[in-house]
């Protein structure tokens, strides 16, 4: 592990880790509920019958009036005719109906599987949107880290300058410095105080955006963070980054599965070449009521049922739809191609950039330490009057700037390694 520290001080008891806002977010963030109930819907649609493969049975009533202005009827065995006007006929009918495809050519299996792999996709995409909370969190965790660093060393740049002032003002008032010293070393103490005020609100900024990730209603809210330096891990190799992230990133793994999908797709469509088999059946009772007839009534009570078998002979659509899924499944694969060697692009890049940050950390370092043993001998030349005010804010500067050359580094480093954790599925160790 490589890190700097930055003027550390006691944390109170509720300062909150990494580990703790990550696991607050995963479970207030309201993008993570929405996901997850997206899920849950995948997982309540993996059924048979939703796949088509379950009977279906209907329930009904009906009732039927009916009005006849005028009827003639002729009697086939005396051929006698006779006429009915204005008769009102009723029925009253009660049934149970049921249709079921027992086969259809593979179309009830292959749905059935799609919506299997649906589910898993729901998975996947909970996984995922977990995997960018994770890093999300850390991300904006170690910048507001880096903010609070950043504040305490203009806080500490502000107590040189006010020292500085203090010597300066002493040594106005004995007659060793000019007024011209004294007043530059209030100017610069004053820029020095502006500095750190616009960086405290920085700091609040950026705890901010950290209570927004964690869906906390009371956005204001301070966020006493536990860390103090930014730790970066110096232990990453590309070629287990790469292997890993064969084996586990979530957006190759989703790829997949649309390719998968995609086969399903093309299955479908074969499946009307194959023959279908339905059962259906009725059983019901009906009730006649007539007005004007020999018969006033009638009832009856029957059962009614068959199988159907047939094919589809030819509907037009067929070899094109066939062609399409065929060319479907390629587009997916070489989607999953491009996309594996753009992952494999922006891991290899985001390494280099990780290591180049690593080397530079530890030169800008040793810069550092050069930089502190500077100041302390120019404040001390400052106080025999051997240097000047103005020489004595360059190297006040020069210390400012190699600390903010650290954190720089350091920060950049850390973006390095969250983002190749996250990439080859590891980020979870985050929250371990």
């Amino acid at each position: 592990m490589l890190g700097v520290g930055c003027w550390l001080f006691a944390m109170p008891a509720s300062a909150q880790s990494l580990k703790e806002c990550i696991s607050r977010a995963l479970e207030n963030n309201y993008q993570m509920h929405i996901t997850r109930n997206e899920e849950e819907i995948a997982h309540n649609n993996a059924t048979w019958s939703n796949a088509g493969g379950s009977p279906v049975v209907d329930a009904s009533v009906a009732y039927h009036p009916t009005f006849t202005n005028f009827d003639k009827t002729t009697s086939r065995a005396t051929g006698e005719t006779s006429t009915v006007k204005n008769a009102f006929d009723n029925s009253l009918g009660a049934g149970v109906t049921l249709n079921w495809t027992i086969f259809d050519g593979f179309k009830i299996q292959t749905s059935y599987k799609q919506l299997q792999l649906l589910e898993k996709q729901g998975e996947t995409s909970t996984r995922m949107a977990v995997e960018d909370l994770i890093a999300d969190i850390s991300s904006d965790y170690y910048n507001c880290v880096q903010q609070v660093i950043r504040r305490e060393h203009y806080r500490y740049t502000m107590a040189l300058s006010r020292e500085r002032l203090r010597i300066a003002e002493l040594n106005y008032q004995t007659g060793r410095f000019s007024g011209l010293d004294y007043q530059l070393a209030r100017s610069d103490f004053h820029t020095d105080s502006s500095s750190y005020v616009r960086q405290k609100e920085a700091v609040v900024k950026s705890q901010i955006r950290l209570n927004q990730l964690m869906a906390n209603k009371e956005l204001n809210s301070s966020v006493t963070i536990s860390d103090t330096i930014i730790r970066v891990r110096d232990n990453l190799l590309l070629p287990a980054l790469w292997e890993r992230s064969l084996a586990a990133n979530t957006s190759l793994l989703y790829a997949r599965q649309n390719t998968q999908m995609a086969e399903l797709d093309y299955k479908k469509v074969t499946s009307r070449n194959y023959p279908y088999l339905k059962l259906n059946g009725q059983y019901g009772y009906n009730m006649y009521f007539y007005d004007k007839s020999v018969t006033r009534e009638r009832q009856n009570l029957a059962f009614s049922g068959g199988l159907t078998l047939g094919i589809n002979i030819f509907d037009g659509n067929r070899k094109r739809e066939r062609e399409n899924a065929q060319l479907n499944i390629r587009n997916r694969q070489l989607k999953y191609d491009q996309l594996q060697l753009d992952l494999q692009a922006q891991l290899t890049t985001c390494y280099q950039t990780y290591r180049t940050n690593l080397e530079l950390l530890s030169l800008q370092q040793e810069n550092l330490r050069i930089a502190r043993n500077n100041y302390e001998s120019a404040l001390d030349r400052y106080k025999l009057g051997d240097l000047s005010g103005f020489d004595l804010r360059q190297v006040q500067k020069s210390l400012l700037d190699a600390e903010e050359n650290v954190l720089k580094v350091e920060y950049d480093a850390k973006m390095c390694e969250i983002t190749l954790l996250l990439i080859s599925g590891d980020i979870t160790e985050f929250v371990k």
